[in-house]
């Protein structure tokens, strides 16, 4: 068979059989790929020139080569495959040792989960209660300044706890002036009288939208309604008593107050005032 496998050589070139071409030997790198199907592979032989008696020969040679090579392999190594099985020995221990580790890791790390899991929630609790003292911290801030505000508003007003005797107070403190003497009131304190009353309403005004702002079911708010009512009233009694005093001579400040009756959403009071006035 292994003469068939060349071309025919010159000793014999009268032979027209040694002339043709001879099948070459399998590659063995074909029987070596990942994807070999001996399907496949005995199909790409069609257009070998070989009878299917030889490449039957040829593949059972192919064959116990290979199986001896095997033989040979396992025969060098024979030694290694014997310290192979004994290294192997005792391995299931080896194995339950490293389960049982793997077991107690894995309990250990599901403890430190769940103290952070409780540690986080203790976290978004602190955060949750920090956020409340914040917000009550602003909301006293507010309140204080509320307070404080109103305060101010009834030492300047003369406000006292009996609202008939502050009515009184307000009234008296604009009878028994002579005509006279009220020109020259007008005429050097008027302005400043004025400006007084102005900045009375602006402080009620910004201390009434505090209160919108937080919420008039507040508490605190509700019990101080009826102080805001007295400061608001003593405020509608001095600006009265300032237009009937302008006895027109002085046009823009008699505006200006009219102009706080508007800021007080109290137009009618104004035009009650000016009736007044003019009566």
């Amino acid at each position: 068979m292994s003469n068939r496998f060349f071309f025919g050589g010159s000793d014999d070139s009268d032979s027209g059989e040694d002339n043709l071409p001879y099948p070459k030997p399998l590659s063995r790198a074909a029987f070596l790929t990942p994807d070999f199907n001996p399907a496949t592979y005995l199909s790409s032989l069609r257009n070998r020139h070989q009878t299917l008696e030889d490449l039957r020969a040829e593949l059972r040679t192919r064959s116990q080569d290979i199986s001896k090579e095997l033989l040979d392999l396992v025969n060098d190594n024979y030694q290694d495959f014997l310290s192979l099985g004994g290294s192997l020995q005792g391995g299931d221990e080896k194995v339950e040792e490293v389960r049982l580790g793997l077991l107690g890791f894995k309990r250990e790390i599901e403890g430190l989960k769940a103290k952070l899991d409780q540690r986080r929630r203790e976290v978004e609790g602190l955060l949750a209660q920090r956020k409340a003292i914040r917000r009550q911290l602003q909301l006293g801030r507010a309140l204080c300044g509320i307070d404080y505000r109103l305060h101010e508003l009834e030492q300047s007003l003369v406000i006292t706890t009996d609202e008939a005797l502050q009515d009184k107070k307000a009234g008296d403190n604009y009878q028994g002036i002579s005509e006279g003497d009220e020109d020259s009131d007008d005429s050097q304190e008027g302005n400043g009288s004025t400006s007084r009353l102005i900045k009375h309403v602006r402080q009620y005004l910004l201390t009434r939208r505090e209160m919108e702002r937080i919420g008039l079911h507040d508490k605190f708010l509700v019990q101080n309604q009826t102080r805001m009512a007295r400061v608001r009233h003593t405020i509608l009694l001095d600006l009265g008593n300032a237009v009937k005093q302008n006895r027109g001579q002085d046009d823009q400040q008699l505006i200006t107050l009219l102009a706080a009756y508007r800021d007080l959403d109290e137009g009618h009071e104004a035009v009650q005032v000016l009736k007044e006035r003019l009566s």
